[in-house]
């Protein structure tokens, strides 16, 4: 079957799966130096469109890279009849648009979605750092080393007498990292179609290999 890419309209939801390559470096018109984060974007499959008066909501469910069929349950294998793919990754982008009537499940869209200079919202697991205490997870300031102080590290007083209890949020020791982290407002540096690579511009969340979302800035 000979896959169709599209490119959505300009008020359609523009998003793409992407997968973290590295990071590196290039020089700007201007002669500086500016750190790029490396995105592999190989071809999302549409397999699903969902409709507001049916699912009551709007959004596109997208599918990347490819596995073996024989991995796949029947249960997912028969959701993804349609798409005629076999996506390792699924994720799904809420909008309020209005769908494209020539959009239709099992077209896929390419890296040539975004255009350099665009800004994106990214979003992906940050890295995580196990267990951690106050002064590693929320920078709290330690305690003094002379004259008798004998609370080093410790987060010191986390109540009060009333109402004799600890108030939800209380930033305290526990675990660091494996959030899901989603910074606003990057701009997009490059895009390579040929290699299906959209480098965008600074670091984004999540260690190597790990999946980030790439979302229109609206």
């Amino acid at each position: 079957m000979l896959a169709i890419i599209i490119k959505l309209r300009k008020d359609q939801l523009k998003a793409l799966i992407t997968r973290k390559i590295g990071m590196t470096s290039v020089i700007t018109e201007d002669g500086a130096m500016q750190a790029v984060t490396l995105l592999s974007a190989t071809p999302n499959v549409i397999t699903q469109l969902k409709h507001a008066d049916i699912d009551g909501y709007q959004a596109i469910q997208q599918g990347f890279e490819e596995v073996k069929a024989e991995k796949i349950g029947k249960a997912m294998a028969g959701h993804l009849k349609n798409a005629k793919a076999t996506p390792k990754i699924i994720r799904e982008f809420k909008f309020d648009g209005d769908l494209d009537e020539n959009m239709k499940v099992g077209e896929k869209i390419s890296a040539d979605l975004f255009e350099a200079g665009e800004s994106v919202d990214v979003t992906g697991t940050s890295k995580g750092k196990g267990f951690a205490g106050t002064i590693k997870r929320h920078n709290f300031k330690r305690g003094r080393k002379t004259h008798g102080g004998r609370s080093y590290r410790r987060p010191g007083s986390i109540g009060s007498m009333y109402p004799q209890k600890i108030f939800k949020g209380k930033k305290m020791a526990g675990q660091m990292g494996n959030v899901r982290v989603t910074t606003k407002r990057i701009k997009i540096a490059f895009v390579d179609s040929d290699l299906s690579v959209i480098g965008v511009v600074g670091s984004v969340p999540g260690p190597k290999k790990g999946i980030i979302l790439l979302k229109e800035t609206k």
